[in-house]
């Protein structure tokens, strides 16, 4: 099912290296808003710099596909050191395509990681990408955004995998 995603987790930083390996993804699509920060905020949410920078040093590609406008996307991009494609018009194929290109990887061997079914999860599974789903860090206060979210509760998977933090 187009709206249904691949993989469910509560976070960006509960993703780890172990599954991607496990399942032959070298390079992940990431969504902005509500993904890595909150709506609008020029500051990565917690343990999204360092969770980056583990990715890089595992050999995974980032970039990041938004629908939004550069001046939104490219100081978040600089800051994390991560490529960008901007308007990417999700979920057509268009910033897919190019984030693969981008990427030199096909795209049975990329994740697409986003907060929304209806651009992240469709776009990527109409791609023929794989979709992680992560929960929204906060939920926006707009009545378009409340509608769209009631809307997709039907495709968001009821068990979202949460690492949990080992004690030494």
């Amino acid at each position: 099912m187009l709206f249904k995603p691949d993989f469910a987790f509560y976070r960006i930083t509960d993703i780890e290296i172990s599954f991607l390996k496990k399942n032959g993804i070298k390079g992940l699509i990431l969504d902005v808003d509500n993904t890595l920060t909150t709506h609008d905020n020029p500051i990565p949410a917690e343990g999204v710099r360092e969770w980056i920078e583990n990715m890089k040093q595992n050999g995974i590609k980032l970039i990041i596909v938004s629908n939004n406008h550069p001046p939104r996307v490219k100081p978040f991009a600089d800051l994390l050191g991560v490529d960008f494609v901007c308007e990417g018009k999700k979920p057509l194929s268009k910033g897919f395509k190019q984030a693969s290109e981008k990427m030199n990887l096909p795209f049975d061997e990329i994740g697409a990681v986003g907060d929304q079914i209806y651009t992240d999860i469709l776009g990527a599974n109409f791609s023929g990408i794989k979709s992680l789903y992560v929960s929204p860090i906060e939920h926006e206060k707009t009545a378009f955004f409340k509608f769209k979210r009631k809307m997709e509760i039907p495709f968001i998977p009821k068990k979202l995998y949460r690492k949990t933090e080992r004690k030494l």
